[in-house]
């Protein structure tokens, strides 16, 4: 049997250079390190006939598998090739099937009959990890630090009956670091160079160049895999030989010995007769005291050591309890550095340090494929950073842990006080960096910077904390129910976390919707994969690095920047993921829920498009009209989902509120976002201002009458003037479609007619928001009740809160953000029944 260890790490590619040669390969094997090698001797070429790996797992396929699947090679997945030691005919059948010339075997932990061994033409090879003939067997690499080599690395061999005794094609070796682990040696050698080795020595054997070096016997050893049984520290040795015996034993079997924390266990709960391995504390007696006690004491004997009374929580049988200190001892439990390849910009009277990988468990890593794109300075046109374009296989890897964070790690077994306690920091952290984000959402997505440091920041914060506060106080209720007597029921519900969730954002509140959605999720236990937009990744980047900094444990949150038809349709379509919430476009709302009906009937929640009707009767304050009339139309630039996409003013008051309004936008500053003074900067991307520049066209074809505006601006960037139509009918495009942009589409109403201008206001396939201005508070009520969409405003608007439920009707979607009831679209309930 082989070893190689199946951590995800990150991807190294070989080279470019496309050989001349190629074989076709059969790839033999499982893991990480199996799927890069696979898919790298696919980028050189050579012909993978055959995939054979282990069968699914718990329903989920192994990462080869995985791979070869997407890329239409045909996979096998054989539970064992022998059986009671000859091999399965039918098995080796299927495996001559693909007609290999090459067997491939990067990480095998199976037994591989030499029937299958030795059929291709060129053999088969190898990888194994370690410099044989030294250290033969399962353990190499363990081995190689509990000798204390100072050298060491892998080899590739040709396969022999003896397993790893065969010919040497090529080996590479690497210094041992005094404190080097098998983690670090693994990362930064063994499975990087690996992968490069693996296809080299393919590449030597298809160019005939490839050598067969005896192994020498001499220095050869094989020592077996450590057991627990067998892997005590013996403290009679150097410090150097314990330390080399400790790191060399890794986390399974893990070193171990006997320290007096027993005695400090049996002090405490004097009612055990023994502390065994599997006592547990709190089922022994302990309670909330106790725990306190116990971590104090355990303190006193080690000052150095950082233990908190949660630890006692998240560990609480004896043996659990032993490794936790003993990791946080040795380091083990410490948050690794966070490294940050940064992007970095003096804008703004600052360095603003942008991220721009993805982010996956807890660090910035390039794509998959190493694939980047560029983002856009829409201010003028100019490249910020290129930034990675994810792919379908960063989706499943972020899914993946997203998963094992909630069912195996910390956050699913958190204290929700402890949890609100997380997003607190993170709020915190968020106000400490509110300048360099506002800035970032400036350049990136065009908001001006005021309004960014005010709404789209600002407001991201106060979500963080609102939803904080809620993590403890989510419950469920008691229910009554008709009792089975003689008997007696207890029925209660709990309200619990959903599991994994997707988040879909859009592109005009880049922070703003991550935070409105994602607050609500964390808030409520689960783990999340959020999708910025594409053009506007960089405060998403941003915030994964500050949530990293808060606290929050690996794999909760990760990030993907990229294109919606891939990584928004793969979230949509994929098994683990829970729940998706999405903001943007009715039509890929409808595509989305589709998918997730399809796939695995998840939860949706669709926040989408707008054409809220805003109501101005004669009877208003015109002067505030005036003013809200125009914040409903031109706040952000238009780019605002709520945004006033139809006025009916009575007609009355029409004209002076055309004339007025029109005069108030020729007041208007249109420029660069970081200056203080500018209203209005620019559109967000260059697609987008063309899409509005049509627009406006199509308006003046129907016959609206264009008062004011409906062209671009001549100079850089993606600039469009404030925008005012008149004399708009209901039938026209502009009274009907949404613009998204700084365009007010203005339609009369007669005197009087509230039944009239209600009737047109609501017909519309859209329910967003809406909004009336009147002093008659009779009519705003009536008003407020006839009108179908999910918000409205009453002599006001854009009024937003984080307490304030937010979504819409018919076809602007449903479910909730903000607010209680978004709580809600991130939980489930469970009812319980109890006979006693």
């Amino acid at each position: 049997m082989l070893w190689a260890a199946g951590r995800t790490v990150r991807r190294l590619s070989t080279s470019a250079v496309r050989y001349q040669k190629q074989l076709r390969v059969a790839v033999i094997g499982q893991s990480v390190f199996g799927q890069e090698v696979y898919s790298n001797l696919r980028r050189e070429g050579h012909k993978v006939v055959g995939v054979f790996t282990v069968p699914d797992r718990d329903g989920k396929a192994d990462p080869l598998a995985v791979a070869a699947e997407k890329n239409g090679t045909p996979v096998f997945k054989f539970p064992k090739w022998r059986l009671k030691g000859k091999p399965i005919a039918d098995v080796v059948e299927a495996y001559k099937s693909v007609g290999a010339e090459l067997n491939v075997l990067p990480f095998c932990s199976q037994f591989i009959p030499m029937d299958v061994i030795n059929h291709p033409w060129h053999g088969s090879i190898i990888y194994h990890p370690s410099l044989l003939p030294r250290h033969r067997g399962a353990a190499a690499i363990n081995w190689t630090l509990i000798h204390g080599d100072k050298k060491a690395g892998f080899s590739i061999f040709w396969a022999d009956d003896g397993l790893d005794t065969g010919p040497i094609l090529l080996q590479r070796e690497c210094d041992v670091d005094p404190n080097d682990t098998v983690d670090s040696l693994y990362n930064r050698f063994l499975y990087p160079e690996g992968i490069t080795a693996m296809v080299e020595a393919v590449q030597l054997i298809a160019d005939e160049k490839a050598p067969r070096v005896t192994q020498p016997e001499e220095g050869a050893t094989y020592e077996g895999i450590q057991r627990k049984e067998n892997s005590k520290i013996s403290w009679d040795q150097s410090a150097e030989a314990i330390h080399n015996w400790i790191r060399g034993h890794d986390k399974v079997p893990g070193a171990w010995t006997v320290i007096d924390e027993q005695a400090i266990w049996k002090s405490i709960l004097s009612n055990v007769s023994a502390i065994e391995d599997s006592t547990d504390f709190f089922k022994s007696g302990a309670a909330s005291m106790d725990v306190v006690r116990l971590v104090e004491e355990i303190k006193q004997k080690c000052s150095d050591l950082q233990l908190q009374n949660e630890d006692v929580y998240m560990a609480t049988k004896f043996q659990d309890f032993i490794q936790m200190v003993v990791r946080k001892l040795r380091g083990e439990d410490e948050e690794e550095e966070l490294e940050v390849d940064y992007v970095t910009m003096d804008v703004n009277d600052m360095t603003v340090k942008m991220p721009h990988q993805c982010f996956i468990d807890g660090r910035f890593t390039n794509s998959e494929d190493g694939k980047t794109y560029n983002t856009i300075n829409p201010t003028d046109g100019s490249v910020i950073c290129e930034v990675s374009y994810s792919s379908v296989a960063d989706v499943d890897k972020a899914v993946a842990v997203a998963k094992d964070a909630f069912e195996n790690g910390q956050w699913g077994k958190m204290n929700a006080r402890d949890r609100g306690r997380l997003l607190y920091q993170l709020a915190d952290l968020m106000e400490e960096h509110q300048e360099e984000l506002a800035t970032i959402e400036a350049i990136d997505s065009g908001a001006v910077y005021t309004l960014a440091l005010k709404t789209h920041v600002g407001m991201s914060i106060q979500t963080f904390r609102y939803f904080a506060g809620w993590c403890d106080k989510i419950q469920g209720t008691t229910i009554p129910i008709n009792q089975a007597r003689p008997n007696r029921n207890l029925t209660f519900t709990k309200k619990e976390p959903l599991g994994v969730c997707a988040i879909i954002i859009p592109w005009n509140y880049p922070l703003m919707m991550l935070a409105w959605k994602s607050a609500a999720c964390l808030a409520a236990g689960n783990t999340l994969v959020l999708k910025p937009a594409q053009v506007t990744p960089l405060t998403a980047l941003k915030f994964a690095e500050l949530a990293a900094r808060a606290g929050l444990p690996r794999g909760v949150i990760n990030i993907l920047p990229g294109s919606g038809g891939l990584v928004g349709q793969r979230l949509s379509e994929h098994p683990d993921i829970r729940k998706l919430g999405f903001t943007g476009s009715t039509p890929i709302g409808k595509q989305i829920m589709k998918s997730c009906a399809l796939s695995n009937l998840k939860k949706v929640s669709l926040e989408l498009g707008g054409k809220s009707p805003l109501i101005i009767f004669n009877d208003c304050d015109l002067d505030k009209a005036v003013r809200m009339g125009m914040g409903a139309v031109y706040f952000n630039k238009g780019e605002n989902c709520i945004a006033a996409g139809r006025l009916f003013v009575e007609e009355s008051v029409h004209d002076e509120f055309v004339r007025r309004v029109v005069e108030e936008v020729k007041k208007m500053k249109i420029g660069d976002p970081l200056n203080r003074s500018t209203d209005h900067g620019p559109q967000n991307h260059k697609a987008h201002l063309e899409k509005l520049l049509e627009y406006c066209e199509i308006g003046v074809k129907e016959g609206a009458t264009l008062v004011y505006g409906g062209k671009s601006i001549s100079r850089p960037g993606f600039f469009m003037e404030p925008t005012v139509f008149t004399d708009v009918e209901d039938d026209m495009f502009i009274a009907k479609e949404e613009s998204f942009g700084p365009v007010m589409v203005i339609s009369k109403f007669k005197d009087g007619d509230v039944d009239g201008v209600l009737h047109r206001a609501n017909a519309t396939e859209f329910g967003l928001a809406s909004g009336v201005f009147t002093k008659d508070i009779g009519k705003a009520m009536y008003v407020s009740d006839v009108l179908d969409a999910g918000t409205v405003f009453i002599n006001t608007y854009n009024k937003t809160d984080v307490a304030t439920p937010f979504g819409g009707f018919k076809q602007s979607g449903f479910g909730k953000d903000l607010g209680e009831e978004a709580l809600h679209e991130y939980l489930r309930t469970k009812a319980v029944t109890v006979e006693y």
